[in-house]
C-alpha cells in the first residue's frame, strides 16, 4: 500500500512538472509572437490564458494567431483555442456608439484599473468582447481599452451604419445640459461637454431635438450647437483656432486619461485641440511623437532656445521625456505641449497652463524645458498618416 501511495506521488509530481513545463514554453511562444505582432497593447489586444490543462489565445490580430498556431507546441496535456476578435458570443454587434457626454475607459474589466482614456458621446467604436460588466473596444485613433457595459450602444453593422447616415448636430459648448422639454427650466437628460455627438431629431423654436445613441431623446439650446455636416467640413484648422481651442481649456484640471473638458491629460489636451478643429490625432504623446514632420529644437541632444526661437512654428507639437532627467536622452516620450510662438507653449501640467522655454521668462517652466526631446509639425501634414480629418475617417462616414 505504502509503494502503491509513493508511486501515485510521483506519478502525480511527474505530470504537475510536465505541466508546469508546457505552460512555460506556451509563455515563451506567445511572449516571441507578442513582441513581433503586438507589440503595443494600445493598438492591438494580445491575451494568453492559461487555466489548468487549457490554453487560449485572444488577439484582434490574425498573423499573431496564425503564427502561434504554427509555433505552439505540440502538448496532449494542454487543449488550445486561438480566437479572433470580435469574439463569436457578439453575434454581430462588433460596432457602437458611445452613450455618455464622457465614457471613462480602462487598461482592464474592472473599475479600480488605470483609465487609458475617454470616449465622447457619439463616438464610433469597434466592439471586440465582453467580459462581466465590460466591452473591450477600439476607438477612431485606434486605441484599445475597457469600458463600462452601460457607456456604449452596442449595434450590428446595419445599425450602425443607419446612424453614421442619420444628421447630427455637436455639442459646441464647453458644458451644458440636454432637457427632457424644449426649456433649459425643465428636467435634465444629461449633462455635455464639447465635442459631443447627438443624432439631429428636429427642431423646435431656440431647441434642437436630438436622439442619444441608447433612444433617450432631449432638447439641445441651438445656441450651444453647430449642424454636425457644417461641423466636420470646416477647412484644414490653422494655428490660430488649435491655439483658441486649447486657449479655452486654461485651467481645466489635469486628469491622468482625461480627454474632455471636465480633465485633460497632456496628450488628451492635445489631442482635443486638433479633435474639436475636425482632426483626429493618435492617444498618446509617444505616438504623437511620431506623426508629422519634425523641427529641429536640439544641440547635442539638449534644448537649444535659439533653435525653437527659430524653427518652431504656433501649432507645432513639442515632445518631452521625464528620463532625461535622470541623464537618460533616449527615454520614452512621456509629455506633449503645443507651441505658442516667441519661446511659450501651452500644456496640461497640474492645470492646462501657459509657460515658457525661455529662462528669462516669467512663466519660465524649466522642469519641462530641460527634458525637451523633439518637436513635431503636425498642421501641414493633415491628411497623412495619423492625421485623419473626421470627415475623411471611415468610421465616421
Amino acid at each position: 500500500m505504502k509503494s502503491l501511495c509513493l508511486g501515485l506521488l510521483f506519478s502525480l509530481s511527474i505530470f504537475t512538472l510536465k505541466a508546469q513545463s508546457d505552460t512555460a514554453v506556451f509563455r515563451s511562444v506567445a511572449a516571441t509572437i507578442q513582441k513581433k505582432y503586438a507589440p503595443d497593447k494600445r493598438s492591438v489586444y494580445f491575451n494568453l490564458e492559461l487555466t489548468g490543462d487549457s490554453a487560449k489565445l485572444e488577439s484582434t490580430s490574425q498573423e499573431a494567431l496564425k503564427e502561434f498556431d504554427k509555433l505552439k507546441p505540440n502538448t496532449p496535456s494542454i487543449k488550445f483555442s486561438g480566437v479572433l476578435l470580435p469574439e463569436p458570443s457578439l453575434h454581430g454587434m462588433e460596432y457602437g456608439v458611445a452613450n455618455l457626454s464622457v465614457c471613462n475607459n480602462r487598461a482592464y474589466p474592472k473599475n479600480a484599473a488605470e483609465m487609458m482614456t475617454q470616449m465622447l458621446l457619439g463616438t464610433p467604436i469597434k466592439v471586440f468582447k465582453k467580459h462581466g460588466g465590460f466591452y473591450l473596444v477600439q476607438t477612431p485613433d485606434g486605441y484599445i481599452s475597457w469600458t463600462d457595459v452601460g457607456a456604449i450602444t452596442p449595434m450590428n453593422k446595419s445599425g450602425f451604419e443607419t446612424w453614421q447616415r442619420a444628421k447630427k448636430v455637436v455639442f459646441t459648448a464647453d458644458y451644458g445640459h440636454s432637457f427632457n422639454t424644449p426649456d433649459e427650466n425643465a428636467q435634465r437628460v444629461s449633462d455635455l461637454v464639447g465635442g459631443n455627438i447627438l443624432q439631429l431629431l428636429g427642431e423646435e423654436k431656440k431647441f434642437y431635438k436630438v436622439g442619444y445613441p441608447d433612444g433617450r431623446t432631449a432638447y439641445l439650446p441651438k445656441r450651444q450647437a453647430s449642424l454636425y455636416q457644417a461641423w466636420v467640413t470646416r477647412p484644414d484648422p490653422n494655428a490660430e483656432k488649435i491655439l483658441t481651442t486649447a486657449q479655452s481649456l486654461l485651467g481645466v484640471p489635469y486628469l491622468w486619461g482625461g480627454t474632455s473638458g471636465k480633465g485633460v491629460d497632456c496628450s488628451g489636451f492635445t489631442k482635443m485641440s486638433f479633435f474639436l478643429n475636425g482632426v483626429i490625432i493618435p492617444r498618446d504623446a509617444s505616438q504623437q511623437a511620431l506623426i508629422g514632420q519634425p523641427v529641429d529644437v536640439l544641440e547635442n541632444d539638449s534644448i537649444s532656445v535659439d533653435k525653437c526661437l527659430r524653427n518652431l512654428q504656433p501649432g507645432d507639437l513639442l515632445f518631452f521625456s521625464a528620463a532625461k532627467r535622470r541623464g537618460f536622452n533616449d527615454g520614452r516620450v512621456t509629455h506633449t505641449a503645443i507651441y505658442m510662438g516667441k519661446g511659450e507653449f501651452i500644456q496640461a501640467a497640474g492645470m492646462v497652463r501657459i509657460n515658457s522655454l525661455v529662462p528669462s521668462a516669467d512663466n519660465y517652466d524649466g522642469r519641462q524645458s530641460a527634458t525637451l526631446v523633439g518637436a513635431r509639425r503636425i498642421l501641414t501634414d493633415i491628411g497623412k498618416p495619423g492625421i485623419t480629418r473626421i470627415d475623411q475617417h471611415y468610421w465616421y462616414k
